[in-house]
């Protein structure tokens, strides 16, 4: 197979091609000069005499061989079901190749560049950052607001916490099954309560401007409980001194809130919002599939969603192989960005 950065140059190639070319040159001149840059740095430190990090213990394992062949299962199993199948897939978005075709043809990089002109790809990847950006924002003010509630000292507080913790130990799939039977047009409860106060009765699941609402609002309700666990331990472990002399000093119930109680918890928000963006792009296929099917009319076709159609249903696994890299680059360019901008405003420590 013909290295990519060398196809991308060829005659007949798009400026597209040829760009996307660039960055393939730039990326795999990169990797290998990092390992180099960093004993550059390591070695320039040990002549300008700056300390190194300090040497470990010797472990307990007296053969150098035995921790070894101890880890040989884990990283079989890493190599066969995770590594593997990863490379493969690098390897499957440069060809053109089906589900049962006997011969598949090398395309290069059109499997991504025709991404960028496919209207339907481009539709759902607006559908999913619309989604996955109401999932966290509802999903952890939400948890915020419950957690703060139930971490008040009421009776029958830890039965409250455990019901509020509960969601999250079902799978996306049942979450998807629930809110159908409570969404249902036909004897769903959403709509009997509706007839109740006398409004007409909605087709949730058929319309296109509520059909993401209701995607949305499952998912949330399923992460929902993993989110509160990380909330109350956050609360748990407030310095109360500090909370106390606030509240001596005449501060509100409110101003101590944004003014304490939120910066503290600052990094357990920081955890939830990578953690809730990864759940959000990759784990609401299961709810999407049993709700809605992708529709109506693609509203809720979300990348993930639209994989499972090309690759799955459609047999195209090249063009799937694609979007399975683009979208695990969008998270990891999104989980950097968030490292880069919001890390700064963490707050660690009391």
């Amino acid at each position: 197979m013909a290295p990519l950065d060398f196809c991308t140059f060829e005659p007949e190639r798009k400026a597209i091609d040829m760009a996307f070319g660039v960055g393939l040159v730039l990326a795999g001149m990169a990797i290998p000069l990092w390992p180099l840059l960093a004993w550059t740095q390591k070695e320039q430190e040990r002549r300008l005499g700056i300390p190194g990090p300090a040497v470990q213990e010797r472990g307990i394992f007296k053969q150098w061989w035995l921790a070894w062949l101890l880890l040989l299962p884990t990283f079989t199993i890493l190599v066969v079901f995770l590594y593997y199948p990863g490379l493969d897939t690098f390897r499957l978005s440069t060809l053109l190749t089906f589900v049962g075709a006997p011969r598949s043809r090398f395309v290069c990089v059109d499997n991504f560049t025709g991404l960028l002109t496919d209207a339907t790809y481009l539709h759902s990847l607006g559908i999913t950052f619309a989604i996955s950006a109401a999932i966290v924002v509802l999903g952890l003010s939400g948890s915020l607001l419950i957690a703060t509630l139930a971490y008040q000292p009421i009776r029958g507080a830890a039965i409250y916490r455990v019901l509020l913790i509960w969601p999250y130990a079902i799978s996306p799939a049942v979450a998807g099954i629930i809110f159908f039977i409570m969404f249902n047009p036909l004897g769903g409860v959403a709509n009997h309560l509706l007839g109740l106060v006398g409004i007409p009765r909605l087709n949730w699941l058929s319309d296109p401007n509520l059909a993401p609402w209701v995607v949305i609002f499952a998912s949330v309700w399923k992460q929902m409980g993993y989110n509160i666990l990380f909330y109350l331990a956050g609360l748990q472990n407030l310095p109360k001194d500090l909370l106390e002399a606030a509240a001596i000093d005449g501060a509100g119930a409110v101003r101590r809130f944004f003014a304490i109680t939120l910066p503290l918890l600052s990094p357990i928000t920081f955890f939830l919002v990578i953690t809730n963006m990864t759940y959000a792009f990759f784990d609401i296929f299961g709810t999407i599939d049993l709700l809605t099917a992708g529709g109506p009319s693609g509203s809720t076709s979300v990348l993930i969603y639209e994989i499972y159609k090309i690759g799955v249903s459609s047999g195209n696994l090249g063009r799937a192989a694609a979007q399975s890299i683009v979208l695990f680059l969008i998270v990891v360019g999104l989980t950097i960005l968030q490292f880069r901008t919001t890390e700064r405003n963490v707050t660690y420590g009391g």
